[in-house]
């Protein structure tokens, strides 16, 4: 599939942080306002560090870019 198959990408105007917290434990809560509206996700553990991961992908390709 190319890109123009896919929907245009979001583009994050603030990012904002939190956690709750129940008696199951912990999770944690991503809230990204987009020009298109609010992005929220539910991170736990695994889905957190495999976001940092990502973005540490992302940023190694953007320095390698940058002129």
């Amino acid at each position: 599939m190319n890109r123009r198959d896919k929907a245009r990408p979001f583009v994050p105007t603030e990012i904002h942080v939190g956690i709750v917290t129940d008696e199951k434990g912990a999770i944690g809560i991503l809230s990204i306002m987009t020009t298109e509206g609010l992005l929220e996700i539910t991170l736990d553990r695994q889905a957190a560090d495999a976001i940092v991961r990502a973005i540490g992908s992302i940023r190694i390709k953007l320095e390698t870019t940058e002129t």
